[in-house]
């Protein structure tokens, strides 16, 4: 009874997408760095992404919402790639060893436990002798 009131209310709303959850995980970071730190300005200002995250998924205008999302994706991509090469190269670091071209900066990713191997940059095409 209560879940055919819910569905009835939300046809035609937002609902949650990924910015939401954002501001959702940020209201709490505010409101527990707030209260560990005992400043109620925080607190309160935790509050403001609270408000912003509830009237995203209740409000009806559903193109301006997945616009908002969408150009929130295109910010937040790059660091989420960043974050997921990094965690690719700490899965990897038993078996693999990471350094830098010395001509082009590139990150190469060699095999430990070869000795003496000689690498070629697949960018600038540079050799370099590296112990792994």
């Amino acid at each position: 009874m209560m879940m055919n009131w819910l569905k009835k209310f939300m046809i035609g709303r937002s609902g949650g997408d990924q910015l939401s959850i954002y501001l959702l995980a940020l209201s709490l970071v505010l409101t527990v760095i707030g209260q560990l730190a005992g400043t109620s300005i925080v607190v309160t200002i935790g509050y403001i992404p609270l408000f912003v995250a509830i009237s995203r998924v209740l409000s009806k205008d559903v193109q301006k919402r997945r616009m908002e999302n969408y150009k929130f994706a295109i910010f937040i991509s790059p660091i989420y790639a960043k974050l997921k090469k990094v965690e690719s190269r700490i899965k990897g670091a038993k078996t693999h060893k990471h350094f830098k071209c010395a001509n082009c900066k590139t990150m190469l990713r060699v095999p430990k436990g070869k000795g003496e191997i000689l690498v070629t940059c697949p960018k600038c095409k540079t050799k370099c002798t590296r112990k792994t």
